[in-house]
């Protein structure tokens, strides 16, 4: 597919789930004052409709149905239902996005926001899984944010458990390897680092460590 022409500066930022790069996104959009769009919550979206609708994820063309009437329906408020953010969500919209179709439907979406960011924002920030591979590959500044699996899973135990979920770490991280080799294993835009994209690795950094050196990056590419 062929990417639409960005009239603003776009920052691509992917990697697996608790790597940081939610967190990471929204400390840099803040500072260069950007729009951030997760797009990981797009899909999420869609799982959340179909598991609603009492679709079946496992169902490529229930996947299908369940994105396209996200999409007819979408606002911008939608992503910030706390919903979304269940673990069962998360594993949910990693079926949905093996679906190439689904893939398609919502590409339209995270490219106009990258093109056209809302008033007064001057350039955007993407996270998700394939930002700087498919959906914004002339984004200027590429990151790849990652960490262990054994210290994503923690963080993510940490965080489910503080929202009061019963949740344990060895289930997480049982979860976590499947969703990690189903996204990197899909035929639709499988989640890899873009070959211009900085790998900045989490595991031994706190937020301010790792935030200085993708903010030093960023800005060293956009200047």
């Amino acid at each position: 597919m062929s990417s639409t022409p960005s009239s603003s500066p776009v920052i691509a930022i992917d990697g697996p789930a608790a790597s940081g790069k939610g967190t990471l996104s929204r400390k840099i959009a803040d500072t260069l004052g950007f729009a951030h769009l997760d797009t990981g919550a797009l899909y999420r979206g869609a799982a959340y409709a179909l598991m609603q609708d009492g679709g079946d994820a496992d169902n490529a063309q229930a996947c299908i149905d369940a994105a396209q009437a996200f999409y007819d329906t979408f606002d911008t408020e939608m992503l910030s239902n706390p919903a979304l953010r269940q673990d069962d969500v998360g594993q949910t919209a990693s079926k949905v996005a093996s679906v190439p179709e689904v893939r398609t439907i919502l590409l339209d979406l995270q490219r106009s926001f990258a093109s056209h960011p809302p008033a007064p924002y001057k350039g955007a920030v993407l996270d998700g899984r394939d930002i700087g591979t498919v959906i914004c590959p002339q984004a200027p500044a590429k990151l790849f944010i990652t960490a262990s699996t054994e210290v994503r899973a923690e963080r993510r135990t940490k965080e489910l458990q503080s929202k009061g979920q019963s949740v344990t770490y060895e289930r997480v991280l049982q979860d976590m390897r499947e969703r990690d080799t189903r996204d990197a294993g899909r035929s639709a835009a499988p989640m890899v680092a873009a070959e211009d994209a900085l790998i900045l690795d989490t595991s031994l950094l706190d937020i301010d460590q790792a935030f200085l050196q993708a903010l030093a990056f960023v800005k060293e590419k956009l200047s």
